[in-house]
């Protein structure tokens, strides 16, 4: 088949690169525009477009996908099908209908569940045992198309958004290309969703890695694992932003109110939390690198009886 792949980030890749290497032939790219980065607001290439290029395939980066002088250039490529992965625009009714097979995107949850941006660091908060990937034909909905075809991942339990992220890009990748003749040879059968077993996953903010320390410290060792590497949870210790990359789970309560420290031990630091205390073994104190917690505790005083986040 001749594809078009749509994609940005680090997660659409994989697929890309498998595509490039399989029997069908990528006539084009399509991705977001570069944007600057950083203090000197050099131009930064998407992930998916810097794979393009090595590979010398032609990239269209339209500021807005829906206008007609975009819809042209898509409509040019003459492609059997498109092929979407985290692109980061909405697609028309138009471009949907455009390719002979449609359009196809590799969704990183069990769909109906986690529509929406952010599915993997959800499937984590919520305390999923399990997620995987979706084959969805689009429709003009959030995530609501039918599915074409689905792989499970199990979430261990040291995974973390960035873990889970590399798990299930390479599953995607896996699912895309064995589904793809049947695809071609339209023996799949679809499934719509049931919309009454739904969930939304929106897109994840810095603001949300926040450590509010009244909930449960199950919850929080999940949010920590979540949110790494991006946003990452944090909270403050002595007016300075503490970043904390890993934690684990102690049973029990003290007397203190939530979000004290109740316990400094050579390998970590103990934190009361609304139920549990939360063992912090890796940290990052504002200003320094991130380091395990008994390294941190040879350079730095830490007290019990301390509160975080004040």
């Amino acid at each position: 088949m001749k594809i078009v792949f749509m994609g940005t980030p680090d997660f659409a890749v994989g697929a890309l690169q498998a595509l490039i290497g399989s029997e069908h032939q990528v006539a084009a790219v399509v991705t977001q525009p570069d944007k600057p980065k950083g203090r000197s607001g050099k131009l930064q290439v998407t992930p998916v477009k810097a794979c393009a290029l090595e590979h010398g395939i032609p990239v269209f980066q339209p500021i807005k996908i829906k206008t007609p002088e975009a819809v042209e250039v898509l409509r040019g490529y003459e492609a059997d099908l498109f092929v979407v992965a985290a692109f980061g625009q909405i697609l028309s009714r138009e471009i949907l209908e455009m390719p002979r097979f449609g359009c196809v995107n590799i969704h990183a949850s069990l769909l109906p569940k986690y529509r929406g941006a952010a599915p993997i660091q959800w499937a984590i908060l919520a305390g999923e045992e399990e997620t995987g990937i979706t084959l969805m034909q689009m429709d003009e909905g959030l995530d609501t198309g039918d599915m074409l075809a689905k792989c499970t991942v199990k979430i261990e339990a040291r995974d973390t958004g960035e873990s889970l992220f590399t798990k299930l890009a390479e599953a995607g990748a896996r699912l895309l290309i064995d589904t793809l003749p049947a695809i071609e040879a339209g023996t799949l059968i679809r499934e719509p969703q049931d919309d009454s077993l739904s969930s939304y996953a929106p897109m994840i903010k810095k603001e949300m890695g926040r450590i509010d320390w009244n909930q449960p410290a199950l919850y929080l060792e999940r949010m920590v694992r979540a949110l790494n590497s991006w946003p990452s949870a944090y909270t403050s210790l002595k007016g300075k932003t503490l970043k904390i990359w890993e934690a684990g789970v102690k049973e029990g309560n003290t007397d203190l109110p939530p979000g004290t420290i109740c316990q400094v031990t050579r390998e970590s630091i103990k934190v009361q939390t609304k139920e549990g205390i939360l063992c912090l073994s890796s940290i990052q104190l504002e200003g320094k690198k991130r380091m395990e917690t008994r390294a941190f505790l040879l350079g730095y005083e830490v007290e019990p009886g301390i509160r975080l986040g004040e």
